[in-house]
């Protein structure tokens, strides 16, 4: 594969660590054409919380400098790290008052640690909302129109990568903080099943749904991602391409669909269409009617474990906190016993049922966010489409390829059962290669 210098930046992951690989390119060219990107484009993104170009270029003269036959998976790919990972090179400060003079850590967070392992160049952290937790927004911007919000938390993480500041990230969802943002900034975005990547050295928010997980513009970086974090370890078949023609899609509204706007209601319709006419089998399917509790019992065991997640930072300064956040520790109108163990009961239950549903289908769709982003910064929208597959625990990934009314990304979501993240990530190659206009 050719390249020229001033292409360098719109390499995929897996386009660059090729040629990085064998010397085609040098690390350091690599990187100076991502600075230069973002030099040009991040004073209106906003996606950077803390870059240090010196230390870039340091990290990646020392992977040049690595033989090619010891160079690592991700040998010199730029990553961009959401704000709430621990770096031992750089400051945390998870966009929070409470933080804002910390320095860097002792040691790498489990994930950063795993990524700087295989070669990574661990390029900057990215903007959050404040612990990852609230749905304010700014400093970040949408690439795709400055005026709108990139989604959250995951903000800067989705927005640098759909801008090509750099061609992966990692991020974290407990809502819907990896997809929405990836539907608002046009990228795919990929939530693993939860507990497949350690959140060790992640500011927590609620322990049952936490999951770090990955932005990019391709399914093969996500692919490439997913082995090196031994996502496909369940996975014995060979990772073939999926074929649309005679597969069994089902398209799932979810209890949620009423709220859904004018642009994700079209980008639903095309779907359906796109599909079937590449010979797909289509059904639109009606979840169980157990579903329908599935987004109040998630209400209350978010907030149980917040409040226990947050204590901590009330009780050190509370004036340094968001007021959301210390009304919700102050708020004495708590869940009884018997509502906490009814709501970890009986989302353990649809878990199960969930399992068993999915195994029908080859591919499932469901909406990614309400609609394109929304204007404003003030708010980076809300995750109702997407919580619902957090608690479950389930694997699920953004696949971009529709516009709204304003011509801003809208993406649809795939989802699967319980570690069938591998299975996810060909039937959403599979299918964003039809919405993106690639022939089947």
């Amino acid at each position: 594969m050719d390249v020229s210098k001033s292409d360098l930046g719109s390499l995929t992951a897996t386009q660059a660590v090729e040629l990085m690989r064998w010397n085609h390119v040098s690390a350091r060219d690599y990187a100076r054409a991502l600075l230069d990107r973002i030099r040009e484009r991040d004073p209106q993104v906003r996606a950077w919380i803390y870059l240090n170009e010196e230390a870039v270029l340091e990290q990646a003269d020392n992977l040049d400098r690595i033989p090619p036959e010891k160079r690592g998976p991700l040998h010199g790919v730029a990553v961009g790290i959401k704000d709430v990972f621990l770096t031992q090179d750089m400051p945390t400060r998870y966009n929070s008052r409470l933080h804002a003079n910390d320095g860097n850590a002792a040691a790498d967070s489990a994930a950063v640690s795993v990524l700087r392992a295989a070669g990574a160049i661990i390029l900057g952290k990215t903007a959050t909302t404040e612990f990852a937790a609230m749905t304010e927004g700014r400093p970040c911007t949408n690439p795709n129109n400055p005026k709108h919000t990139p989604g959250g938390s995951s903000s800067g993480s989705a927005a640098a990568v759909a801008d090509y500041q750099v061609p992966v990230s990692i991020g974290t969802q407990t809502g819907g903080s990896i997809v929405r943002p990836a539907s608002f900034n046009g990228c795919y975005g990929f939530k693993p099943t939860w507990g497949t990547i350690s959140t060790e050295g992640v500011g927590r928010y609620a322990v049952s749904a936490d999951t770090p997980g990955f932005c990019a513009r391709s399914v093969d970086d996500l692919e490439l991602l997913a082995r090196l974090f031994d996502l496909d370890s369940l996975f014995a078949e060979p990772f073939a391409p999926m074929s649309i023609k005679g597969a069994r899609i089902a398209f799932i509204k979810t209890p949620v669909w009423p709220a859904a706007g004018p642009g994700t209601r079209a980008a639903w319709d095309l779907a359906h269409e796109l599909l079937a006419d590449n010979g797909a089998a289509i059904q639109d399917v009606e979840l169980p009617a157990v579903f329908s509790n599935c987004a109040s019992w998630r209400d209350l065991v978010i907030a149980s474990e917040a409040r226990a997640a947050f204590l901590p930072k009330y009780r050190q300064d509370k004036s340094k906190i968001h007021s959301d956040i210390v009304r919700l520790i102050e708020n004495k109108a708590l869940p009884s016993r018997k509502q906490l163990l009814e709501a970890h009961d009986g989302i353990a239950r649809l878990r199960s049922i969930w399992d068993r549903f999915a195994t029908k289908y080859d591919i499932i769709i469901t909406p990614s966010a309400i609609d394109e982003a929304p204007e404003g910064l003030g708010d980076t929208g809300t995750a109702a489409f997407c919580a619902m597959w957090t608690i479950l625990h389930v694997p699920a990934m953004n696949v971009p390829g529709f516009k709204g009314q304003r011509g801003l990304p809208i993406g649809l979501t795939v989802v699967g059962s319980r570690y069938s993240d591998m299975e996810v990530l060909r039937g959403g190659k599979a299918v964003g290669a039809i919405f993106n206009g690639q022939p089947s």
